[in-house]
């Protein structure tokens, strides 16, 4: 049964992959402190954050609906800011490889919730 965001596969799913990317980040270069390394934290953390702050408005359902669409469109940031962290060998191909999977997870569990959520 779901009573909170909390109990959604999906916000445990992206909590989960926001973490692994916080974790990944601290071997990042000082000096992408303030870029690259701020903005692909903040932005796995948005995942999340868009599917809570959705759950708060979801009595109206098109506002829970539009905040997934947010939380969709901070996955695919995350995924851009991944690319580059990959192109600048701060993290190796298997690394990137794996985190582009699990976001493929991640994205289809939103679009299906998106597509079958009813108030």
């Amino acid at each position: 049964m779901i009573k909170t965001f909390f109990d959604l596969d999906v916000y445990r799913l992206g909590n989960d992959y926001s973490m692994k990317i916080y974790l990944l980040t601290r071997s990042f270069p000082k000096s992408e402190t303030y870029s690259l390394t701020s903005q692909i934290v903040d932005s796995s953390r948005s995942i999340c954050a868009n599917i809570a702050e959705g759950w708060g408005r979801r009595v109206y359902e098109s506002e829970f609906k539009k905040f997934l669409v947010y939380s969709m469109g901070s996955l695919q940031e995350t995924k851009s800011w991944l690319n580059f962290a990959v192109q600048c060998k701060y993290i190796n191909d298997e690394t990137f490889k794996t985190l582009m999977e699990e976001a493929e997870v991640i994205g289809g569990k939103l679009f299906k919730l998106h597509q079958n959520w009813k108030s």
